[in-house]
């Protein structure tokens, strides 16, 4: 199951995905998510409601799930609950959070 932790470090925002299966981590990129949608050229943010976290929240959901349609129709909601109301110092997010989430979203 996969992991998420945004983070501020060394003035640069950084968010990790961990693979509990694998125990591998990797850097998230905008990049995919902005093919979809490009909300925020600067990339990803959080603590607010605006386009950098539009931007994350897209991100994560089309990272978690691998479905443009599914990550389409959900992140502004998810942004509205997770992602602007998450601490600015940072936050950590599971796949089991994001899937309870989803499943009470009906996506």
């Amino acid at each position: 199951m996969k992991t998420y932790r945004a983070q501020r470090t060394g003035g640069r925002i950084l968010v990790s995905v961990h693979n509990s299966v694998s125990d591998l981590s990797r850097e998230l990129l905008p990049g995919p998510s902005q093919k979809l949608w490009n909300h925020s050229p600067d990339g990803f943010e959080w603590g607010y409601g605006g386009s950098g976290p539009a931007q994350l929240a897209l991100a994560i959901l089309l990272d978690f799930t691998g479905d443009d349609k599914k990550a389409w129709r959900a992140y502004q909601t998810f942004k509205d609950d997770k992602i602007a109301t998450a601490p600015l110092e940072g936050f950590t997010i599971t796949g089991r959070e994001i899937n309870e989430w989803m499943v009470g979203q009906c996506v």
